[in-house]
C-alpha cells in the first residue's frame, strides 16, 4: 500500500514510518524542513517538504505521492515550532497545533478528495480530557470534555473539528494517550528531576498513557484494516496522578514530587494543570484491542517508564 504520512519527523512519525516500511508499505513522509529530508530517507520513506497550513503545498504533495491512504500526524508542539512549554497559557502554546488540527486537516481532506484517496487516519487525543462527569475511565461512546469557559476551550474545539470532519469522510480517528518514549517526555522528565512538577491537591485526576511504539503499531493496523470510527489508543492502566507521577519520578532517579494545594498551583501553573491533575478522566482501550487486534508491547506505564528511563 502507498501510505502518505503528514508529519513524518514528529516523535510519533519517526516511530511510525519504519513500522510501515517494515510491513512492506511504500511510504511518503513529510516535513516542514528541508534539513530533515535525509532523516526521513534514512527511515525508509520517500521524503517531501510540505507546509500543512498551505492548501497548495498540501495538494501538490499528496498528488505527487499518489497514496492509497493518508495518515495525519501533523502537530506543532516541539520547541522549534511552539517555543518553551507553557501549560499556564496552553492556548498560546498550542496555537500552531490548533491550526493544524483545523486548517491542516481541512487541507489534507481536500487533497485526499482531489486525488481520489478514500482512506484517512488522523491523530486525536485521549489523555486526561474525557468528559468530567461520572466515572474516571471513558470509552469511545463518552464525549470529550468541551472545556467550556477554560483556557483549553480552543484546543478542545480544534479536536472536535478534526474528529467531526474525519468521521464524516469515513476515516479513522485515533485518540492517543499521553505519549512517552524517545523524545516525547524529555521536558516533563527534566521538570520532575528539578522537583518542578508537583502533585496538585490529592492528585485524583486520571490520565492515560501510551508508548510511541504501541501508538505506531495501532496506527499501522488502522491503515491496513481501513478502519473507520474512533479508537482510544491508550495502555491498559488509566491511573490517577497520585500513582503515575511518583512512579515517573522514581524511574527518573528523582526525589518524590512535592505536593501543592490547588489554589497555589492555579496561581503558579494555571487552570489547565489543576484540572488535569485533580479532575482528569482516563480512557479504556478495549475497543482498539477488540476491533483492531491491537497488542501492546508496553501494557502499563509502570513497565514503560521504567524501561525508558533505565
Amino acid at each position: 500500500m502507498r501510505v502518505f504520512v503528514a508529519g513524518g519527523t514528529g516523535v510519533l512519525g519517526r516511530r511510525l514510518v519504519p513500522q510501515l516500511v517494515a510491513r512492506g508499505h511504500q511510504v511518503t513522509a513529510t516535513t516542514t524542513s528541508a534539513a530533515k529530508l535525509g532523516l526521513l530517507q534514512q527511515l525508509g520513506a520517500e521524503a517531501a517538504v510540505m507546509d500543512g497550513l498551505d492548501a497548495m503545498s498540501v495538494g501538490e504533495a499528496v498528488a505527487a505521492a499518489r497514496p492509497d491512504a493518508i495518515v495525519h500526524q501533523m502537530t506543532a508542539i516541539s520547541p522549534v515550532h511552539a517555543g518553551k512549554p507553557d501549560i499556564k497559557h496552553i492556548d498560546r502554546w498550542f496555537a500552531g497545533t490548533i491550526r493544524l488540527r483545523t486548517e491542516g486537516t481541512d487541507h489534507l481532506l481536500a487533497a485526499a478528495e482531489a486525488a481520489g484517496v478514500f482512506h484517512f487516519v488522523a491523530q486525536s487525543y485521549a489523555n486526561w480530557n474525557g468528559i468530567r462527569q461520572g466515572g474516571w475511565v471513558k470509552t469511545e461512546e463518552d464525549p470529550l470534555d468541551p472545556e467550556t469557559g477554560t483556557v483549553m476551550r480552543k484546543g478542545a474545539e480544534a479536536i472536535r473539528h478534526l474528529e467531526e470532519v474525519v468521521l464524516r469522510a469515513g476515516g479513522a480517528v485515533l485518540r492517543y494517550g499521553g505519549l512517552y518514549g524517545p523524545g516525547a517526555t524529555d521536558d516533563q522528565v527534566e521538570l520532575v528531576r528539578k522537583r518542578q512538577f508537583p502533585l496538585v491537591g490529592g492528585g485524583t485526576g486520571y490520565g492515560s498513557w501510551v508508548h510511541l511504539d504501541d501508538a505506531a503499531s495501532a496506527t499501522v493496523l488502522a491503515v491496513e484494516q481501513k478502519a473507520r470510527g474512533v479508537f482510544n489508543i491508550v495502555d491498559d492502566e488509566p491511573a490517577p496522578a497520585s500513582e503515575w507521577l511518583p512512579h515517573l519520578a522514581a524511574c527518573a532517579g528523582a526525589k518524590r514530587p512535592m505536593r501543592v494545594p490547588k489554589w497555589l498551583a492555579r496561581l503558579l501553573a494555571g487552570e489547565a494543570t489543576v484540572i488535569m491533575m485533580t479532575e482528569g478522566r482516563g480512557f479504556s482501550n478495549a475497543k482498539a484491542k477488540r476491533e483492531l487486534g491491537w497488542e501492546l508491547r508496553y501494557p502499563s506505564w509502570r513497565q514503560g517508564f521504567k524501561e525508558e528511563l533505565a
